[in-house]
């Protein structure tokens, strides 16, 4: 765990939260083999993203944890880094409305990369 990083047991989102994490703002390869440079708060990041399901509140009825989803560009918190029981991670919650599709297995990043998230 690094300074910057909060240890937790357990999460529990309120009424119907959803709390993602393994949305990437990485470095990205097209098919084609050009590189695209992270995009984090940068106009070029304005996109929508995929996520994992990390948690969700005990009404959340549409959404289970490890499904993904697919949400409208900037409409999710900053991160918080968390160390749970399988390492570090960056934990995000997402506006529910804007939450555009759902799937049951990874979804490659349509946008530019035949590269699983």
């Amino acid at each position: 765990m690094n300074l910057y990083s909060v240890e937790v047991k357990s999460i529990k989102p309120l009424k119907d939260a959803i709390i993602v994490s393994d949305m990437s703002f990485d470095e990205r390869t097209t098919k084609s083999g050009i590189v695209l440079l992270g995009d984090d708060k940068k106009n070029s990041g304005i996109r929508l993203r995929w996520a994992k399901v990390y948690a969700v509140g005990p009404e959340q009825k549409d959404i289970k944890i490890g499904q993904y989803i697919l949400i409208a560009h900037g409409r999710w918190t900053r991160g918080l880094k968390i160390v749970d029981e399988t390492g570090e991670k960056t934990i995000r919650k997402v506006d529910n409305n804007d939450i555009l599709l759902v799937s049951d297995e990874p979804i490659f990043d349509e946008t530019t990369s035949d590269k699983e998230i």
